[in-house]
């Protein structure tokens, strides 16, 4: 199962997001949800870097199916809106696919 931690702040700012293992949906390589869940959540730090030039610190780890997204300043309209956009897809992955496979934990700071 993958599990997703989105971290916000009391006053609505997005902290942090942490992606951790694989769906488990079916062998590696043939796994459409763990694909999915990788490129939503790489594609939004990419944007995040490329678009929005966001504050940020990336750390990953592919064995481990780990990728940490930590804001070092609050991020820009942009930037929660991309954000934002990452969150509904996801909530479109469990929908489609069940908490079986993907877990999405929200926190605040």
């Amino acid at each position: 199962m993958t599990t997703i931690t989105i971290i916000k702040s009391r006053n609505g700012n997005y902290k942090r997001v942490i992606c951790e293992g694989h769906a488990g949906f079916a062998d590696a390589g043939s796994d459409v949800v763990c694909s999915a869940i990788s490129v939503l959540v790489i594609n939004t730090i990419n944007s995040l870097d490329e678009l929005v030039k966001a504050p940020m610190q990336v750390d990953s780890d592919e064995e481990r199916g780990m990728i940490d997204c930590r804001f070092t300043e609050n991020l820009s309209e942009g930037g929660r809106l991309l954000l934002d956009s990452l969150v509904l897809g996801l909530k479109g992955v469990v929908s489609q696919y069940g908490r079986k496979y993907l877990k999405l934990k929200f926190k605040e700071v």
